[in-house]
């Protein structure tokens, strides 16, 4: 599939603790280069600009784009918030910073998904359930969820109960995803480890 570069933004959430990590996972080195450059790497192609919602004083140094949490705490429900006042575009695709088995085909197809969809939201259903931080967000989105925030609300898809969603099945997004990884995030350490051992051997399509 050739690369399409399409006009919208994209939005890396990278405000969360990492606890169960110990360490900023978004910062953990694979190939070589953090976890967090390697995804901006990923979407430079895709998309026109690429942003990162978190603390500036900790992505900043990396060379990338950062606009901290509007109101910090709130979570990823709080940081998509954040994400649409800076967007740019109708449509913007946010992605959690801990998703290192995403490929860019299916990226790509998630975009074009969300530019031609009716719907407030796409949003791909895994294993774990709904993938709200791999998903494609319209700017109709922004009165529910700032409704949702600030009725003290913190799990996205709680927040999007009152919004139209177009849900990617598993028939779908599987055609991109050849061992089942394709939204295993990094928890863990141990999570960690076999994102690196897997990437570092095969490389990212």
């Amino acid at each position: 599939m050739s690369v399409t570069r399409f006009d919208i933004d994209a939005f890396i959430l990278a405000g969360g603790a990492s606890t169960r990590m110990g360490v900023d996972k978004a910062l953990l080195p694979i190939g070589g280069q953090p976890m967090l450059l390697r995804m901006t790497a990923l979407l430079e192609p895709l998309v026109a600009r690429v942003a990162v919602v978190g603390p500036p004083e900790r992505y900043a140094p990396l060379g990338v784009t950062v606009f901290p949490d509007d109101v910090p705490g709130l979570g990823p429900l709080g940081g998509i918030l954040t994400a649409l006042r800076h967007s740019q575009s109708p449509w913007f695709l946010i992605l959690g910073c801990d998703l290192p088995h995403l490929r860019r085909d299916w990226l790509q197809w998630l975009i074009g998904a969300g530019l031609e969809s009716e719907a407030a939201v796409v949003m791909p259903i895994g294993p774990s359930g709904y993938e709200p931080l791999c998903a494609m967000y319209n700017q109709r989105c922004a009165g529910a969820i700032a409704d949702a925030v600030s009725r003290n609300v913190r799990k996205v898809t709680a927040g999007l109960l009152d919004l139209t969603m177009e849900v990617v099945s598993p028939d779908v997004w599987k055609q991109f995803d050849e061992d089942g990884t394709l939204f295993q995030n990094m928890n863990q350490p141990e999570d960690y480890a076999a994102a690196r051992l897997k990437l570092e051997r095969g490389g990212e399509k």
